[in-house]
């Protein structure tokens, strides 16, 4: 196939650039996070001698609270971590499944053909708290007000209110008001939506968690106060609440109509977070790791299967065919990934197969020269029907209501109803690295517990109603989640944690940035800024599970010329507003010792520190 592929020219290579900002580089240790404040949180705890597990919890907290409008505690996590000395990563499934009572009977007599995007049926049980309380337990080295206190303090005392949380709020003031009235408490000041830049307290927040500590302080060993901390969230008096309150609430969810929650404090009693193996894959002398398929890593690994030894190596990374067959190759992975993805737990997922260089030549015979239009899920024996039914699946027709939750939430900052996704990477100085996508819970997806300061997260949405595939909804199934941070080992030692929030897109950029590294010679801050670009031809993750045949987003740093040779090739183009695609965060270690990080200027609020 190489000599579908032009050749343009090798760009990036050890060639100075202008970047946004420099690619940071230092010995002690490196912290990048979508928030400025969560950065210096992680930096600070750096500082004061704890590790990268110590600095990413607390990290995580303080993203629930200045990034409200994008995760929260009542959310899911998903991570990778790496410890020093281990040979390869380890996932972190912060992932909580269906509760007891989300059986797609119960959705079907509710008159659901979706599961809502929002409101009380799009929730699963929390997973993120868990998920932190097990890496700061078995990996971190300080206690559990340490890496608290720093969320407790921005949530009692204040932070600048983003103007794109300001800009969710206000979106939803009516809303709320109407609807969800311990929303409206929480986030309606006396009945005004904040302004940006205004200093902004969640007061019941800050005291669920001092409420946390106080109720775990005699608690004298560190492990020990950790697991009464998990004990109280998941089967004392934040389940408690969570409960009481779901026992009497019926409230409008995304279809425009009201309706009760089915999970219990039984349900969240009965789950916990875990580690599991990360799956390996390769690209040249390059290894990466990511999560297994209850996730949409393995889109990742598949379109790199792909696209190894096309001559995309020697393309231009900033030209139409790099474009064009990073484009194409996702396509096809993403098709895969709507027939075959799943919870591994409850289904027979063919992961051996999707993974083979053996399957990856066959579906690279399927990348032509123009854009396809087409559902095209491999064809694996056993498994035809599922391929069959993706395919019927990418036409039904978009079913949608008025309500809140509506749309994949991967460009929050184009509109104030949707949701999205925070991302962190951290290296320490013994060489302790993390990476993690938390999630959910935000401000859209649900209204706030009452007397919590959090809503529950709305991930129920990513299951199907209709019976016998991998994302069926079923009572303990994890939903095929779109959180998905990466690792990976280049082939001179350098170590390397990166991701980014974006829901079905955050694979597509991060392909993207990996090979502009590995190929073009960029470093970590030329591959974030440079051009991004994704495809909505794959079905949603998010209600209402849109399908966009032969859609292209670019952005505009693309030359008149690429965007023109794009539009010739078939592709549906949709150019996007300046800096205005994916939120990428990376850190790295080489094996001499350096660190290095960087953060996307998008948004203008990701921030990347070391020394």
């Amino acid at each position: 196939m190489e000599r579908a592929m032009a050749v343009t020219g090798r760009a990036g290579g050890n060639k100075m650039s202008f970047t946004t900002r420099p690619e940071l580089s230092g010995t002690f240790g490196m912290v990048a996070s979508t928030h400025w404040i969560a950065s210096a949180t992680g930096m600070s705890i750096l500082e004061k001698g704890g590790n990268a597990y110590d600095a990413a919890v607390a990290t995580a907290f303080v993203l629930n609270v200045v990034e409200p409008h994008l995760n929260g505690p009542l959310g899911d996590l998903v991570g990778m971590i790496w410890p020093r000395g281990e040979e390869a990563p380890t996932a972190v499934c912060g992932q909580g499944t269906a509760p007891a009572g989300a059986t797609i009977a119960h959705y079907r007599s509710e008159g659901l053909e979706l599961v809502p995007g929002s409101g009380l049926l799009a929730t699963v049980i929390p997973g993120a708290f868990d998920a932190l309380m097990l890496i700061l337990r078995d990996h971190g080295t300080m206690g559990l007000e340490d890496v608290l206190v720093p969320a407790i303090g921005y949530a009692e005392n204040g932070h600048p209110m983003l103007p794109q949380v300001a800009s969710s709020i206000s979106g939803l003031a009516d809303f709320f008001s109407d609807e969800w009235p311990s929303s409206a408490q929480v986030w309606l000041k006396g009945g005004s939506a904040p302004r940006a830049g205004e200093r902004f307290a969640n007061p019941d927040l800050a005291r669920t968690w001092t409420r946390l500590l106080k109720e775990t302080a005699a608690i004298a060993d560190r492990n020990e106060r950790i697991e009464a901390a998990r004990d109280c969230f998941y089967r004392g008096f934040v389940a408690e609440a969570i409960e009481s309150y779901l026992g009497d609430a019926c409230v409008m969810d995304a279809t425009g109509e009201r309706r009760r929650g089915v999970l219990s404090a039984q349900d969240m009693a009965g789950w916990r977070a875990g580690f599991e193996p990360a799956i390996a894959g390769s690209y040249g002398q390059w290894s990466l790791w990511k999560c297994e398929p209850w996730t949409q890593g393995p889109v990742l690994l598949q379109a790199l299967n792909m696209l190894e030894g096309t001559g995309i190596a020697d393309a231009d990374p900033r030209g139409p065919e790099f474009v064009h067959w990073v484009t194409e190759a996702l396509k096809l992975a993403f098709a895969d990934r709507e027939a075959y993805y799943g919870d591994p737990d409850h289904f027979d997922i063919p992961l051996s197969t999707l993974l083979s260089k053996d399957y990856a030549a066959q579906r690279r015979e399927m990348i032509g020269t123009t854009a396809s239009h087409d559902m095209r899920p491999g064809t694996i024996d056993g498994y035809e029907g599922l391929a069959r039914a993706a395919i019927e699946r990418s036409g039904m027709a978009a079913i949608a209501g008025d309500g809140p939750g509506i749309g994949e939430p991967t460009m929050a900052h184009l509109t104030s109803r949707r949701g999205d996704t925070v991302h962190f990477d951290i290296v320490d100085r013994w060489g302790n690295m993390i990476s993690a996508t938390p999630s959910g819970g935000w401000l859209q997806s649900s209204p706030v517990i009452p007397g919590l300061g959090m809503p529950l997260n709305s991930r129920a949405q990513m299951f199907w109603l209709t019976e016998g595939l991998p994302t069926s909804l079923a009572p303990g199934r994890r939903p095929r989640t779109t959180l998905t941070p990466s690792m990976a080992l280049s082939p001179d030692g350098r170590r390397l944690a990166f991701g980014t929030p974006g829901g079905d897109q955050q694979d597509q950029w991060q392909l993207s940035f990996f090979l502009r590294l590995a190929d073009h010679g960029m470093n970590l801050q030329e591959a974030i800024d440079a051009p991004l670009f994704h495809t909505g031809h794959l079905q949603a993750s998010f209600y209402p599970r849109q399908f966009k045949r032969g859609h292209l987003l670019v952005e505009p740093a693309f030359s008149e010329e690429t965007i023109g040779a794009l539009r010739s090739k078939g592709h549906n183009i949709e150019v996007s507003a300046p800096w205005a695609a994916g939120r990428l965060t990376a850190v790295s270690q080489d094996s001499g010792g350096i660190f290095r990080g960087a953060a996307t200027p998008r948004l203008m609020q990701a921030y990347a520190i070391g020394r």
